[in-house]
């Protein structure tokens, strides 16, 4: 990997009065009803379906494969999740329940979700999750080398984890919520996307905050600034936080406005968000029958 382009101690400012109004603008967009219907199978299709708990069975990951292929058994026309994330050691277990299907593998590394373990021990980690299978890589980036100054050695890292994925997908988490400020959050996205991260991602999900509307517009306008430099296309993927259909619609709204159409695919955009499945099933449930089901009538991931 060359060195980067760009010097990250001068990255732009962020105005952050300008990005919560335009996040305010998103949240309060009114969708026409045939649109709403389209946007909630979409956002289905993006879900990269997770459990990422030390309690984790060979049985829960298999059940939650069957789901993310038919997530709601009654209705087999309706599309499956775009991936399945687990923990490496699951990785091989996914796989196989995968087989004859079209979703992806995906494996957190890097000695997720704190990042804390030596640079050797983390590309091991990353290295056995593709060996196993993997068809993408979720890592963390170290934040406290980010918030110390140690911009570049952030950049080698990544691009390091990235030589060991080859052409498996690189999903890079900032974790948003140590960052502290805007600004942060636009210099980390440059320094991951430089180092060739494939998508960029806002959080582990393990801690609060995790992803906002606030950090992703700043994401994708780090995006969409680096696809008219480089001509490289990067995806993008909000995790943590994401719990019903409304929400996830006005992130779909925003990155069609941000980015445009072309990210509007399972390819180029994800939702780290497990529990907002079943909120989207019973919205499509209620809007063909009339009738709100509670969400007993949905297997819990």
């Amino acid at each position: 990997m060359a060195a980067p382009s760009i010097d990250f101690k001068h990255t732009r400012s962020i105005d952050q009065v300008g990005v919560e109004e335009r996040c305010a603008r998103f949240r309060t967009r009114s969708i026409k009803k045939e649109t709403k219907q389209s946007a909630i199978r979409l956002a289905l299709s993006m879900i990269d379906l997770t459990t990422l708990e030390g309690m984790d069975t060979l049985g829960k990951v298999r059940q939650l494969c069957a789901k993310g292929i038919h997530p709601y058994p009654a209705m087999p026309e309706l599309p499956h999740v775009a991936a399945i994330c687990v923990y490496p050691n699951m990785v091989r277990v996914a796989k196989e329940a995968l087989v004859g299907t079209t979703i992806h593998v995906a494996s957190v590394a890097t000695a997720f979700p704190s990042g804390m373990a030596e640079f050797t021990t983390r590309l091991a980690d990353t290295r056995y999750a593709v060996e196993e299978g993997a068809d993408e890589i979720d890592m963390v980036i170290s934040r406290g080398r980010y918030l110390r100054g140690e911009y570049n050695a952030i950049f080698d890292e990544i691009a390091a984890t990235k030589e060991v994925c080859g052409e498996v997908h690189l999903k890079v988490i900032l974790e948003t919520g140590e960052l502290e400020t805007l600004d942060h959050v636009r210099r980390a996205s440059e320094i991951s996307m430089e180092a060739g991260a494939d998508f960029i991602k806002t959080s582990t999900g393990k801690i609060s905050p995790g992803a906002t509307m606030e950090v992703t517009l700043v994401m994708l306008e780090a995006i969409r600034d680096f696809m008219d430099r480089t001509g490289k296309m990067v995806g993008m993927k909000p995790a943590g936080g994401i719990r019903d259909t409304k929400t996830a619609i006005a992130y779909l709204v925003m990155v069609k406005e941000t980015l445009g159409p072309d990210w509007l695919t399972p390819e180029w955009f994800r939702f780290g968000a497990s529990t907002l499945t079943n909120d989207l099933l019973m919205q499509i449930v209620k809007q063909l029958s009339g009738i709100y089901q509670s969400g007993d009538y949905y297997s819990l991931d």
